[in-house]
């Protein structure tokens, strides 16, 4: 969770082989799954939205499901 909007962009694109300015929302959690990072792209600049759980932790694909997820609603 080191890692700031332009490493999180560098990410998304080299990794993932995804465009970060394109309107879709990249969500990146620690290993203890109680800190989560969204990047978002609205025009104009980078959103960066944090939330660490006091307790707890989020729900979190395992390990075997390794890259993107679409989500939809």
């Amino acid at each position: 969770m080191r890692k700031s909007i332009d490493g999180l962009a560098v990410l998304v694109k080299e990794v993932f082989a995804l465009d970060p300015f394109s309107p879709c929302l990249f969500v990146f959690c620690n290993r203890q799954r109680d800190k989560l990072k969204v990047l978002q792209w609205d025009h104009s600049g980078f959103w960066l939205h944090y939330k660490r759980l006091e307790r707890g932790r989020f729900q979190w694909p395992d390990a075997a499901h390794a890259g993107p997820i679409c989500v939809s609603d």
